[in-house]
């Protein structure tokens, strides 16, 4: 594993491999990326050819410096998650860079701008076009590495709990995974609004961590029981889905809503207690962000810069960043986000 302060994914080099190098010899119509030849292990991606993605009147051109690896980019390598209809089918949800080129329809970025952008795919990549509605700027409180770790946990987090759960100042929130890249976010923005935090973790060391980073409570899952510890929150953010959805009903107060966002535990659930929901007027939102149509990520991006764009810009908001690899380890990333040790983000540095 590769792990760095703050201070040094500023200026982080990457050693001078025939990978690096190579990846930023564009051919033609070509570019490098990460390719994958067949579903599997971490082993097979590699750095390989691939053809230039096309730009559209709407879409930028980014060429990429660092990407965040997330958990549904394991899933997809597996064979499990196929991109959208549409969608690069190169790997990476997430990417910060420079702007490269604009479509003839965008106004409002210019090339050389620093950028960061929410991607349906292709972040692992020399370079990503994305509709404009997706991208934003990089503020300079933030290095590319911090920069290409933001857009997917911090939208996954802000459009669960504050536009479908609806969440509110003096509320409570159960986040389920509280060290992960998408839990720490929540935390981060939970916090900014004024909430009472509760986190799950998988261990004494994650829960200290978890509360160095803001939470109020952290429950170790594995021997404390969640219900007795967070019960009466207003809200949960859970990506366990069927192992815990009964569970998390038990935990809510009346009125409360929870916001299933994954399936790492089970895509079927038990019996749930409909008149018992139906009492406590409780509310299950089921939420994938992914395969959302543009005008909807656009109009999360900029819910979120109304919300919480000064907190951005003043460096109020950045990634928990766990480690960073080059793009040439990218399979040690990814055994680094199954192990599940790492707290926060994983990055790739491409650039």
């Amino acid at each position: 594993m590769l792990s760095y302060s703050v201070a040094q994914l500023r200026s982080y080099p990457l050693p001078a491999t025939r990978y690096h190098m190579a990846l930023f010899s564009p051919r033609g119509n070509t570019m490098k990326a990460i390719v994958i030849d067949q579903p599997g292990g971490p082993e097979v991606m590699r750095v390989g050819d691939a053809a230039s993605p096309p730009l559209g009147p709407r879409d930028i051109r980014i060429t990429v410096h660092a990407a965040g690896i997330n958990r549904a980019d394991l899933l997809q390598r597996e064979g499990h998650y196929p991109p959208p209809a549409g969608a690069s089918p190169i790997l990476g949800l997430e990417c910060a860079g420079v702007v490269a080129e604009t479509g003839d329809e965008v106004k409002s970025f210019e090339p050389g701008e620093r950028v960061m952008a929410l991607l349906a795919g292709g972040g692992y990549a020399q370079e990503t076009v994305v509709d404009a509605g997706s991208v934003f700027r990089v503020p300079d409180a933030l290095a590319d590495t911090e920069a290409g770790a933001t857009p997917e946990a911090f939208l996954t987090a802000f459009s669960n709990i504050f536009m479908l759960a609806q969440a509110k100042s003096g509320e409570s929130i159960l986040i389920h995974g509280g060290g992960s890249g998408i839990g720490t976010a929540a935390t981060t923005l939970c916090k900014l609004a004024g909430m009472r935090v509760l986190v799950t973790a998988g261990s004494a060391e994650k829960c200290a961590r978890c509360i160095d980073h803001g939470a109020d409570v952290a429950i170790n899952y594995k021997d404390e029981d969640f219900v007795d510890k967070a019960r009466g929150v207003d809200v949960v953010l859970d990506h366990l889905g069927a192992r815990y959805l009964p569970r998390d009903l038990e935990a809510m107060a009346r009125g409360g809503r929870v916001v299933i966002i994954g399936s790492m535990g089970g895509a079927r659930t038990a019996e749930i207690d409909v008149t018992k929901l139906l009492a406590s007027r409780q509310h299950i939102i089921g939420s994938t962000l992914r395969g959302r149509p543009l005008d909807e990520k656009a109009a999360i991006v900029s819910a979120f810069l109304d919300r919480f764009g000064d907190d951005l810009r003043a460096g109020r908001i950045r990634p928990v960043i766990d480690s960073v690899f080059p793009i040439a380890r990218v399979a040690d990333a990814h055994r680094r986000m199954a192990s599940s040790e790492h707290f926060g983000k994983i990055v790739v540095k491409v650039r």
